[in-house]
């Protein structure tokens, strides 16, 4: 994905702000634990932050938060959500917090958007000595027959590459680096993974899947085909196509410490 695509596709969020909140899932409290366990402290900056997904999961386990989001639309959906919460406009590559001024950032499915030549100097400035960067995914567990078929019948444009559990581990693990080839702000990275789930029905998860940076850029009558497909195996499939089921999912966590 070249820059301009990259860009596109970050910025795809915002019409679809509503639905994500009510769609997407949550993340594996064990999961957030193990993100934060060696901070140095309690404050945490969620970047990325989108409409509080994470930032929920941080406030339920008493963290200090600030939630920093660059698309307006988000983020009137995280002060709907978390009204208590501080949420700012900003951006990975433009914090706007002080020097050294939280234990760690954490950035829920939203690190492999940042531009990290820019954004990991900015993230390094705000961490204190000692700081936590970790990136939180949540991906697919297709060790499951039939959400490997769902995968198959999506395509790599709804459920790709960083969506899977073994092709995650190579997408991620170098997403704390620059691009550019300048010097990296951050250690050598630990890669771990949670189990975690979703409660859905056919129509709950193929709306999740509307929120996919992928579909939401597609063009409508391509958009429509590749749902239509969607809704089609989860109606005909014995797991999926009555009532409620648990999507298998792990929330799979990248960790680094501030040089």
């Amino acid at each position: 994905m070249d820059q301009d695509e990259r860009l596109l596709h970050a910025s795809s969020f915002g019409a679809a702000a509503v639905t994500y909140a009510e769609h997407r899932p949550d993340y594996a409290q064990a999961a957030v634990r193990w993100a934060l366990d060696p901070a140095p402290g309690p404050r945490v900056l969620d970047l990325g932050a989108g409409t509080g997904k994470l930032t929920a999961t941080l406030v339920a386990l008493g963290a200090e938060v600030i939630a920093v989001e660059p698309d307006p639309a988000m983020l009137a959906e995280l002060h709907r959500s978390l009204p208590d919460v501080r949420a700012l406009s900003g951006s990975a590559e433009a914090i706007p917090l002080p020097d050294g001024s939280v234990d760690a950032v954490l950035a829920g499915n939203a690190m492999h958007w940042f531009d990290m030549a820019v954004a990991g100097p900015e993230i390094a400035r705000v961490l204190a000595p000692d700081g936590i960067l970790a990136g939180l995914w949540n991906v697919m567990d297709d060790g499951v027959e039939w959400v490997s078929g769902l995968a198959r019948v999506s395509g790599s444009a709804v459920i790709g590459p960083r969506d899977t559990p073994a092709s995650w581990r190579v997408e991620t693990a170098e997403a704390h680096l620059p691009k550019t080839g300048e010097a990296a702000r951050f250690g050598l990275p630990e890669q771990v993974e949670f189990p975690h789930g979703q409660r859905c029905t056919a129509d709950s998860l193929v709306a999740t899947l509307a929120t996919r940076a992928g579909v939401l850029v597609m063009p409508e009558h391509e958009q429509e085909a590749t749902l239509g497909r969607i809704r089609a195996f989860l109606a005909s499939g014995p797991e999926t196509g009555r009532g409620e089921f648990t999507l298998p999912l792990l929330t799979a966590v990248l960790r680094v410490r501030r040089l």
